[in-house]
């Protein structure tokens, strides 16, 4: 993927990685558009970042989706990069039954329907770009999961798969898929739990990890991790089970 002279959807793009990735986008002479659910957020970051353009767009529903779509090519037919970063993370215990499973958002339909959904929608016109990519931003619990966030997990190990089988599809042509699969960052992703479960550590800054996924672009990397998460992605069957084990020894 090529670092300037792009023009860059971001999904989810008014705090966290989204928004910090959006901020070093436009720094480098990149043409950004971020999306996001409140309007209030998005006024922030359009105050913080007056070069930046906003849409208002809930991810999670279909309809909206296929309007963003549509706005988007509409307004901005030379767009090369989508980059599917909206997400939720929610701790759910399966022992209270279906209590919370739809309560603040439903993981499936946005950390994994959505980027499906939007990579369909838009690979037809990236397609016709001379340099474009999709980039999905998964996490490094798709390669070994937390059990508190069980469907978060599973939802983004889904989307690493999809990467990997979009990717093949689209050798030939010329998109790039990229994921992005970040360790525990400090934003503002499900700090109920973080706060509930009492950590101490609660991750690097979103400024440290897009500026490592900014230098895994340069590198030509198609999944840029960091040193943290590569041992979960390599490890062993053996190491695997071992991982698992202690990740979620605090919750036995």
């Amino acid at each position: 993927m090529k670092m300037t002279g792009n023009t860059v959807l971001i999904t989810g793009g008014s705090a966290g990685i989204g928004l910090e990735l959006a901020k070093r986008l436009l720094e480098i002479g990149n043409e950004v558009i971020i999306c996001g659910r409140s309007e209030a957020r998005l006024a922030e970051a359009k105050q913080q970042l007056p070069n930046i353009h906003t849409k208002q767009c809930d991810v999670a529903d279909r309809s909206q989706r296929e309007a963003l779509y549509e706005w988007a090519l509409k307004e901005y037919p030379n767009l090369n990069v989508l980059v599917n970063n909206a997400g939720i993370q929610k701790e759910i215990d399966f022992k209270k039954g279906t209590e919370d499973l739809f309560v603040d958002g439903d993981e499936i339909e946005l950390n994994f329907q959505a980027p499906v959904h939007l990579s369909a929608l838009f690979t037809p016109h990236l397609m016709k770009q001379p340099e474009a990519a999709i980039v999905q931003v998964t996490s490094g619990l798709a390669f070994n999961p937390l059990a508190v966030y069980p469907v978060y997990c599973a939802t983004k190990a889904a989307l690493h798969s999809f990467s990997l089988t979009l990717r093949h599809q689209l050798r030939d042509t010329s998109v790039e898929v990229i994921e992005m699969a970040p360790p525990m960052v400090d934003t503002g992703l499900n700090q109920k739990s973080r706060d509930k479960q009492g950590l101490t550590y609660r991750g690097i800054s979103s400024e440290e990890y897009v500026q490592y996924f900014l230098d895994g672009l340069k590198e030509g990397k198609q999944e840029i991790t960091n040193e943290r998460v590569e041992g979960l992605r390599d490890a062993t069957r053996a190491d695997y089970d071992r991982l698992f084990e202690h990740m979620n020894t605090q919750e036995n």
